[in-house]
């Protein structure tokens, strides 16, 4: 198996949900929970990299590691970059960024993006899902991508993408529909390569859609994408995705 650490950047304040890592799931708080999933996908290391003393207190006694980081991070790519150079990590170092808000990313989904990164020799690895309910190809709020016949991604957006010129007509169904991908946002890339990957300008086309994935496409990096082995639930960013993040529990357990 790959060996690999994960990094989980982890802010307190958030907009949409305040408090958002020590957000109760099941009794525990969010971040914790998704800790343990790295634990369980065979993580070497698990840090969680915060700008908070709150999130550290959370994570005590477990066999977490906290990174405490600048408030002022614009990313959590420049969260997880000053997290490598506390944690020591070489340039070779295989990092899973596992984002904060995924309690029940599965262990599966997490070691495929190491796996993908490490076969494939490119700069960055991803995951995606094959994207069936046309409602979410209109959401903005669901990224979705394009990759070339070798996996490695084209581009993704915000937009629908791939359009087909004949099949969105009023009514009909898109024919290509299993084309469409699901960006699944958890990345694997080594530490030397995120550390470059943070000191990069921002790219237009990463202003224009908000994803900062962008940045290594319009600076000629790849980016290997693989279909995630097992689904991922929707991660949490409101309280109505923490109503159905307890009802995920009741139903599943874990």
């Amino acid at each position: 198996m790959t060996d690999f650490v994960v990094a989980i950047p982890a802010r307190y304040a958030s907009t949409r949900l305040p408090g958002k890592p020590l957000r109760p799931i099941g009794g525990v708080p969010m971040v914790l929970r998704v800790a343990r999933q790295a634990l369980q996908a065979g993580a070497a290391e698990v840090w969680v990299a915060t700008d908070d003393a709150r999130i550290a207190e959370a994570l005590a006694g477990s066999e977490v590691q906290v990174a405490m980081t600048s408030a002022e991070h614009a990313s959590g790519s420049d969260r997880l970059a000053e997290c490598a150079a506390l944690a020591g990590w070489g340039d070779d170092t295989l990092v899973v960024n596992l984002q904060g808000d995924e309690p029940f990313a599965p262990a599966a989904g997490i070691r495929a993006v190491a796996e993908t990164l490490a076969a494939s020799g490119a700069e960055m690895a991803t995951l995606a899902e094959p994207l069936l309910d046309e409602t979410l190809l209109f959401d903005p709020n669901t990224v979705k991508l394009v990759r070339r016949d070798d996996g490695d991604a084209l581009y993704f957006s915000r937009a629908p993408i791939p359009w087909h010129r004949d099949g969105h007509i009023a009514g009909m169904r898109n024919p290509e529909a299993d084309a469409c991908l699901r960006h699944i946002g958890i990345y694997a890339y080594r530490a030397g390569f995120l550390r470059h990957f943070a000191g990069l300008p921002q790219g237009r086309l990463e202003r224009l859609e908000s994803l900062e994935q962008l940045r290594a496409l319009e600076a000629g990096f790849r980016i290997a994408v693989a279909l995630t082995p097992a689904p991922f639930p929707p991660g949490v960013d409101t309280e109505e995705d923490l109503a159905r993040a307890e009802a995920h529990l009741a139903e599943h357990g874990g």
